[in-house]
């Protein structure tokens, strides 16, 4: 009978052993699935974040394109203003000197 007990205790270890051995490599099965799926998330966080940056600055060119056009457009209109009012002057000045030069 203790030849049969130290079998069954020896085939105890074994099987114990052999347990502690496949939950290890379930272990590390399982840290290199949760490894893989982080690092799939920080990849997808990292694309979208780089997708929303593209966008930001696409919406921000636009925008300052459309500003630069207003503050052209602004400049053209104040150029032509005073355009019309140095046209305005020249016909003044045009005027003083015929008659500067006719009282002579």
């Amino acid at each position: 009978m203790a030849f049969e007990a130290i079998q069954k205790v020896t085939q105890t270890e074994e099987a114990s052993r052999g347990q502690k051995a496949e939950a290890a490599a379930q272990a590390k099965r399982i840290v290199a699935d949760a490894q893989r799926a982080g690092k799939a998330l920080v990849a997808e966080a990292r694309a979208r974040a780089q997708e929303k940056a593209k966008a930001m600055m696409a919406q921000a060119e636009e925008l300052a394109a459309q500003q630069s056009r207003q503050v052209l457009e602004g400049n053209a209109q104040a150029c032509e203003a005073m355009k019309r009012q140095a046209r305005g002057h020249l016909e003044q000045a045009a005027d003083l000197i015929v008659g500067r030069v006719g009282k002579n």
